[in-house]
């Protein structure tokens, strides 16, 4: 989850009650934390950012090419290059596809185009933090739905999410879901696709952020036909392991790409992100190989955690929501592990899931170190 922590500003502490010296910002650079925490910069290993640990075999050759434009001039406002490879790797037209400076900003987009001050946006939780962030920047009312809980999968309250639905102008969805790692099925978003409809003349634009979806080849997109209130968002930050281009973008039906183009910033994607995202794209193998190979790194992770007492939520994901007791619990062993250098993802204390910790899927070098650490005797 790339934003502040849900209900985290950059300014609180790592869970929300720990020494001021002990912040844990957005994201911190892997030499803040080595020196925050004592421990060698070598030796810091980054659980969580659900980023790839290999980059890209052809990154070192793409930046030896020209560029078009050069680098001197701004960029392609209309990414021509950059939307037709988003459009052939999601089996959509141009002019149903909007790019942006990582999926953050088609995120931003919607908010900005859709949630007017004093609207309202539905959000099921636990989920990505940016949807109430975003929310709530605009003004908007945040209207929380629980999922059903860790026993049921974290599945959507559907009956729950649907009641909220009237004089909303927004749904964040996420599938697979981040933190729990489970995808949500079919079925589940067809009822919420028809029950926004049935609010038609002005049904809420439903966002199904489909960011791990090389995890997980399910796609609501095809719908958009179906439903023109549909906006399905994907970004190359995960399986393509492009996270620093900061390059994503969402499909949709055109009035409502149209409706987004009319905010969208003229040069947020640098030339050389759009290059080596256009080039990624047209290589959708080699991500389906990456996804392939960390799902097979989930699973042997998954297991050594479950020898280990540790039993992780069912995950179809890069990552791996792991339980471990009530909120200080969490923080304590986050702590432990961060004094030698293994960063965990950790929640605030209002959050369903503020008793657990979410990991990464690394290499196996880093990941026997976690499981290592999450094994030895406690001091």
């Amino acid at each position: 989850m790339a934003a502040p922590g849900p209900g985290r500003t950059r300014a609180e502490p790592l869970g929300g009650r720990v020494a001021a010296s002990e912040v844990y910002t957005w994201e911190p650079s892997d030499a803040t934390l080595a020196a925050r925490w004592g421990v060698p910069v070598e030796r810091i290993a980054r659980f969580d950012l659900n980023t790839s640990p290999v980059a890209p075999a052809f990154l070192e050759g793409a930046l030896r090419e020209r560029f078009v434009p050069p680098l001197n001039e701004y960029p392609d406002s209309e990414y021509r290059e950059l939307t037709a490879a988003a459009a052939a790797y999601s089996h959509a037209t141009p002019d149903e596809v909007i790019v942006g400076a990582g999926a953050d900003e088609v995120l931003d987009l919607v908010a900005k185009a859709c949630l007017p001050a004093g609207g309202a946006a539905v959000v099921p939780v636990p989920t990505y933090g940016m949807y109430p962030v975003l929310t709530s920047q605009r003004g908007a009312e945040v209207r929380r739905v629980a999922r059903r809980g860790q026993d049921d999968g974290w599945s959507l309250d559907v009956e729950g999410l649907v009641a909220r639905l009237p004089g909303a102008q927004v749904v964040w969805l996420c599938t697979p879901n981040n933190p729990t790692g489970a995808p949500e099925p079919p079925e589940t978003l067809h009822a919420v696709l028809e029950a926004s409809a049935r609010l038609a003349p002005d049904p809420p634009v439903v966002v199904v952020d489909e960011a791990y979806h090389e995890f997980w080849p399910h796609t609501i997109a095809p719908l958009r036909s179906r439903y023109p209130e549909l906006l399905v968002v994907r970004t190359v930050s995960k399986a393509f392991a492009l996270p620093s281009v900061r390059v994503g973008w969402a499909v949709g039906a055109r009035p409502l790409i149209a409706r987004l183009e009319r905010i969208r910033p003229p040069g947020s994607i640098s030339t050389i992100s759009a290059a080596l995202a256009s080039r990624a794209l047209r290589r959708p193998d080699e991500a389906a190989e990456r996804a392939a190979g960390l799902a097979a790194e989930r699973d042997w992770l998954a297991a050594r955690l479950a020898e280990a007492g540790r039993t992780p939520c069912v995950s179809v994901t890069n990552f791996l929501l792991v339980p471990v007791g009530d909120f200080e619990a969490a923080q304590a062993l986050a702590r432990d592990l961060l004094r030698g250098g293994i960063v965990p993802r950790t929640f605030p204390e209002d959050s369903p899931v503020a008793g657990h910790l979410r990991f990464t899927v690394r290499s196996r070098a880093e990941n026997e170190r976690l499981v290592a650490a999450l094994t030895r005797p406690t001091p």
